[in-house]
């Protein structure tokens, strides 16, 4: 695999593409790059979308004709590569910018997997939490091996920016302080912690089941909390008038006196 976000441009050609004797300062032998390597074989270009945009026509012609020309040098060699690609990025917001080739994206798009954000199939969290947790303890020798229910909450209500990547660093943390087989709240990065707490203040649960008129009333009193009442607030929050916020409201002291 190659990181195309973490090779300096400089080096990035004779990277993928390799160098004859001499090509540049500094290069006292002749090097195959990674598409000769993985010749009859696959080579996964991860952050493609990062890769600059005068190397991406040098790519585009390497898959078009399956030839290479190293760096320096006069004859081309033939290889036979399967790619893949990854980014991070939309790639056709990345085409609107400028800053990716529409053609070698359409070259490359011969199959297309979308891998959705982990905040988007959080019900992986367990077992993935699971299996990244049993690696970590192996790579760490360290006794925990199982993830308490509240920890497995507390991971099903936080957004997870860092998709992944955040999760293996927190149970990472978490695996090397846990002196026991089972990972509890403590055992979490502190930041992680607050963080999470700032966000679950900002959010209700409901029952399945429950009324649509209730679940409403509730989401209206929850927010007016968070503005401390402030009513105008409040209603550009809901993305409601603030005359059918007062009506709401009316509606909920009327019932209110009703039950008394």
């Amino acid at each position: 695999p190659i990181n195309c976000s973490a090779i300096p441009e400089s080096l990035m050609e004779s990277e993928l593409f390799g160098h004859e004797r001499g090509a540049f300062t500094g290069a006292i032998a002749r090097r195959d790059g990674c598409f000769e390597l993985a010749s009859n074989g696959t080579l996964f270009l991860d952050e493609i979308a990062e890769m600059p945009v005068m190397l991406q026509a040098k790519l585009l012609r390497v898959l078009e004709d399956r030839k290479v020309r190293r760096l320096g040098g006069s004859k081309e060699v033939a290889i036979d590569v399967r790619v893949l690609a990854a980014t991070n990025k939309d790639p056709l917001e990345a085409v609107r910018k400028g800053e990716f080739r529409e053609d070698l994206l359409y070259r490359l798009n011969v199959i297309h997997i979308k891998l959705p954000a982990l905040r988007e199939r959080r019900d992986d969290l367990p077992l993935l939490a699971e299996h990244l947790t049993l690696e970590l303890s192996r790579r760490h020798d360290r006794p925990a091996r199982v993830i308490a229910n509240d920890v497995l909450e507390l991971f099903a209500r936080h957004p997870w920016p860092g998709n992944v990547r955040e999760l293996r660093n927190v149970l990472e943390h978490a695996v090397i302080v846990c002196d026991k087989q089972q990972i509890e709240k403590h055992h979490l990065p502190s930041l992680f912690s607050e963080s999470t707490q700032l966000k679950v203040e900002d959010t209700i649960t409901l029952p399945v089941g429950i009324a649509l008129e209730e679940a409403e009333r509730q989401l209206i009193l929850k927010t007016l909390i968070k503005t401390k009442n402030n009513k105008t607030r409040a209603a550009e929050l809901l993305q409601v008038s603030l005359k059918t916020l007062h009506n709401k409201l009316k509606i909920y002291r009327e019932e209110t006196e009703e039950m008394l």
